[in-house]
């Protein structure tokens, strides 16, 4: 993904845990180096500004928390609502975090990201954001991608059947097309995976990349996270993780992320055994 020199063979995307129980991590696909690195990294803090919506750029129907990271939907009929995040992007390789409890996201609700001119609110029951030209989305209940106004297929497209065959109750195997006929249910957590400079848009999912789902995205045009939905109620949180530039990640980042991952989790607290100097054991614990 992205500009990186090379490929990181590891499903699990940095640190992130994976729940061995779903069907996800069959459907990862290998990362970059670059986003293994960025995955890895320390998040920012909770209070960037980046984490924010905007005050300013989402439908009246939205309502802002104090802190500027959570939006509530207000129990209106037949509107379809959309926010954006009040920062956008232009370069780089960027990485968000929503959480969207499941029960609370009704019918076409959707994540993606959009331009300045996205619209924020339509009539009615709609795909907001892919609705249109300015904007690209999932809509996580029936796992379309949309883009201008249509629909691109399923995602993720890595649906192997081997991942399908312990979840039986939730797919239908056409024996034409061997291809998922009902979707998969996405958790609470999702990451947003944004590389302005290649673009690309993917999501990653208990910590699996799922691919990815868009791509030719347009360069140099400012790019903000965004979400519609119909459902009263609907609570979504933002909080923008991390971001790493064009450039490839160095050398010293690469060792250490590859050392961390060979130790395990599990075992980095005992770091402090190995025979290596204290600064050395310090910068394999440190995320940064």
């Amino acid at each position: 993904m992205g500009l990186s020199l090379s490929v990181w063979p590891q499903n699990n995307a940095g640190n992130i845990p994976s729940m061995s129980s779903s069907a996800f991590p069959q459907m990862a696909v290998p990362i970059s180096s670059r986003l293994a690195v960025t995955l890895n990294s320390s998040p920012v803090a909770p209070g960037d500004s980046r984490s924010q919506w905007s005050s300013v750029h989402h439908s009246p129907h939205f309502l802002l928390s104090a802190c500027k990271q959570e939006i509530t939907r207000s129990p209106v009929e037949l509107s379809s609502d959309g926010a954006r995040a009040e920062i956008g992007v232009k370069t780089g390789l960027h990485v968000w975090e929503m959480l969207w409890n499941p029960n609370l996201r009704g019918s076409h609700a959707v994540l993606g990201i959009s331009t300045q001119n996205c619209p924020l609110r339509a009539s009615g029951y709609n795909v907001l954001v892919g609705g249109e030209s300015q904007s690209w989305g999932w809509e996580l209940k029936t796992n379309q991608l949309w883009h201008a106004g249509q629909s691109l297929g399923l995602y993720p497209k890595k649906c192997h059947l081997e991942a399908m065959k312990d979840f039986k109750p939730q797919f239908h195997i056409s024996s034409q097309s061997k291809t998922a006929q009902t979707p998969f249910p996405i958790p609470e957590c999702i990451l947003l995976i944004l590389d302005a400079d290649a673009g690309t848009l993917g999501f990653i999912i208990e910590g699996n990349f799922l691919g990815v789902a868009f791509k030719d995205l347009p360069r140099g045009v400012e790019l903000f996270p965004a979400v519609s939905s119909v459902r009263g109620g609907a609570i979504i949180r933002l909080r923008y993780l991390n971001g790493a530039t064009r450039d490839p990640p160095e050398l010293m980042a690469l060792c250490r992320l590859s050392i961390r991952q060979y130790v395990g989790d599990e075992r980095l607290n005992k770091m402090h055994k190995l025979p290596l100097p204290p600064q050395v054991q310090q910068y394999l614990v440190c995320s940064q």
